[in-house]
């Protein structure tokens, strides 16, 4: 049986991921953690971590993770591309799960995505608008963003330099090169991502909406199932789904 450990055990994500663990056959809880807590006297309980923290902290298990060989299972987003780094260089001796979203509903709309915009991708306006609870500190989500790479990479493009996040102020016509985001921040929303393909006479929408963390958590505690046995990568979501 694999032993889990749980970061952030005390949060609404932490909570969700502990009742997800009891809820299956192939993980156990191994340890929880909270600030403050050292993951290093606890390497002998636990065989991979799940972590949906923030940067900054998952950098700490990720280093204790990759010093012991552990597995790693990271929902966390809002890297800069020094901690994105981090996680690439670990994932050259550990296993290591790297998601911006564990949902599997995302994951197939990702592929979705790629469908859509190789087909009509450049006759159309797109625009990726996505929703989250106040407590959200990084904007647009590590979703949003994957969506708009998915739809980026469909076309060629660079998402880095086509990517529009406000209009405010812009004095011109629509550029159909540039990938629109839009963010919205308010209330209890677990998480709702719609991407439109606008086109003359039509558009099409691809939309996801969560209604419970329990859909992310599943996801995670699947991928800490799946890396057993794995050997040092980097793996994502569409791995463990085989899409």
């Amino acid at each position: 049986m694999i032993r889990i450990a749980v970061v952030g055990a005390s949060g609404r994500m932490g909570q969700t991921i502990i009742e997800s663990i009891n809820q299956s056959d192939k993980v156990t809880l191994g340890v929880t953690l909270d600030k403050g807590d050292d993951l290093s006297d606890m390497i002998d309980r636990f065989d991979v971590v799940i972590d949906f923290t923030r940067p900054e902290a998952t950098l700490q298990y990720l280093e204790v993770c990759k010093q012991a060989g552990k597995a790693m299972v990271i929902g966390t987003t809002g890297f800069d591309d020094a901690g994105l780094e981090a996680i690439s260089g670990a994932a050259q001796k550990i296993p290591v799960v790297f998601a911006p979203n564990m949902s599997i509903g995302v994951n197939l709309s990702l592929k979705l995505l790629a469908m859509a915009a190789k087909v009509i991708g450049e006759e159309s306006d797109i625009e990726i608008v996505e929703a989250h609870h106040r407590h959200k500190v990084d904007a647009p989500s590590g979703t949003a963003l994957k969506m708009g790479e998915v739809v980026a990479n469909a076309l060629g493009r660079d998402l880095s330099k086509c990517a529009i996040y406000g209009r405010e102020g812009i004095e011109q016509p629509r550029d159909r090169q540039t990938i629109g985001f839009s963010t919205i921040r308010g209330g209890d929303v677990v998480g709702e991502h719609t991407v439109s393909f606008f086109m003359e006479g039509e558009r099409v929408e691809i939309t996801h909406k969560a209604s419970s963390r329990l859909t992310f958590a599943n996801g995670a505690v699947r991928a800490s199932a799946w890396l057993k046995a794995k050997p040092a990568g980097l793996y994502s979501m569409q791995d463990i789904l085989d899409i």
